[in-house]
């Protein structure tokens, strides 16, 4: 696990493209440029920005030279709320492995120690019983469900949100 950079763009693009079919029904319906080398580029300087900001952190997994995966502390806010939120996916033929509870484990512990966090949120579709388990392994429970939370795959869909607190100490304000 790395953080991403600019640069990551074609290894990325490929990334994407290998998993499309696979990620398609968890993500939202992405434009064709999200698929270019140009499309990754641009999302990675913009993600470079809000780094620089404090507002978001993108690692990639790789093994055996390829991106295998993508995890994202993202919406960071510090101060009173001191939270953010979880994205992530591992490649189809990387499933299985212990790959993201790893990854969700490990940025758990940067979140706490690095940043300075209080709690991570991460939400997932009812029927991805796959991610619900890996937040459970690493400590996170469910708090509710958001009915139409997020634009999935072409239609609005409700989501089981869950949380990890990570201390109890007195902000950094």
């Amino acid at each position: 696990m790395r953080l991403a950079e600019p640069a990551d763009a074609p290894a990325l693009c490929t990334a994407y493209a290998e998993n499309r079919t696979h990620l398609e029904p968890w993500q939202p319906r992405r434009p064709e440029s999200f698929y270019t080398v140009a499309g990754q580029a641009q999302r990675l300087e913009e993600q470079k920005r809000q780094y620089a900001d404090g507002r978001l952190v993108p690692w990639l997994f790789e093994r055996d030279g390829r991106i295998v995966g993508v995890i994202t502390l993202s919406g960071i806010v510090m101060g009173a709320f001191c939270s953010s939120y979880l994205g992530y996916w591992v490649a189809e033929d990387q499933q299985g492995r212990g790959i993201a509870t790893a990854a969700v484990e490990r940025v758990c512990h940067i979140a706490r120690d690095g940043i300075g966090l209080h709690r991570i949120e991460a939400t997932t579709l009812p029927e991805n019983t796959g991610s619900q388990r890996v937040l459970h392994k690493c400590g996170f429970e469910s708090i509710g469900t958001a009915p139409r939370y997020l634009h999935i795959d072409g239609r609005w869909r409700d989501h089981r949100i869950f949380q990890r607190v990570l201390h109890d100490d007195h902000p950094a304000l």
